[in-house]
C-alpha cells in the first residue's frame, strides 16, 4: 500500500476493524519514511456471474429467480422452507465454484432439477415440465416414465 503523502510503498497496519457495514474492513497505516496516518478500507472484489439466457441474451445472477422457480415446482409439497434454502445454497455454490463467470441457463436449471429430484419426484416434474417447456402430454409422460424408471 502506497503513502499518499509521500509515495512510499511500505507501510504497517497499527489498527484493524470491521467497517460499519462488517462487509469490509477498516485499517489505519502508518507510512514508514514519513510516519503519517491514514486509513483504508478493504473489501472483498466480487466479479458478477453472469447467466445466458436461452435466446443469448445475457444478465446478472439473479439468487431470487432461483428461489422463485423452486417455490412454484414445490408448491403444496412437503418439502421444509430450510430444504428449500438448502437447494438453493447448494445450486448457488455450485454455480461460483464453477471457473466460468458466464453461465448458460441450461446449467442453472439441469443443477435445480438434479436437486429436486433428490428430494421430491413430483416437485422436479413440475420445475421439468417449464424448464424444458414441455409441449404435449406425451413428452411429459416420458419424462415421467424416466422418472419412476419404467
Amino acid at each position: 500500500m502506497k503513502c499518499p503523502f509521500c509515495g512510499y510503498a511500505e507501510t504497517k497496519v497499527s489498527d484493524s476493524r470491521p467497517a460499519d457495514d462488517d462487509s469490509s474492513i477498516r485499517r489505519r497505516r502508518i507510512c514508514l519514511e514519513c510516519n503519517k496516518r491514514f486509513s483504508t478500507i478493504e473489501k472483498v472484489v466480487t466479479i458478477p456471474l453472469i447467466i445466458i439466457k436461452k435466446d443469448n441474451n445475457r444478465e446478472a445472477y439473479n439468487r431470487r429467480k432461483i428461489e422463485d422457480g423452486i417455490l412454484r415446482a414445490c408448491h403444496k409439497r412437503p418439502i421444509s422452507a430450510d430444504q428449500l434454502t438448502n437447494i438453493v445454497d447448494e445450486v448457488e455454490t455450485e454455480l461460483f465454484s464453477m471457473e466460468d463467470k458466464e453461465i448458460a441457463s441450461s446449467v442453472v436449471g439441469e443443477l435445480v432439477m438434479n436437486k429436486l429430484k433428490e428430494i421430491d419426484a413430483v416437485a422436479y416434474v413440475r420445475f421439468a415440465s417449464v424448464y424444458r417447456e414441455f409441449r404435449d402430454v406425451n413428452v411429459f409422460v416420458d419424462e415421467l416414465k424416466k422418472t419412476l424408471g419404467i
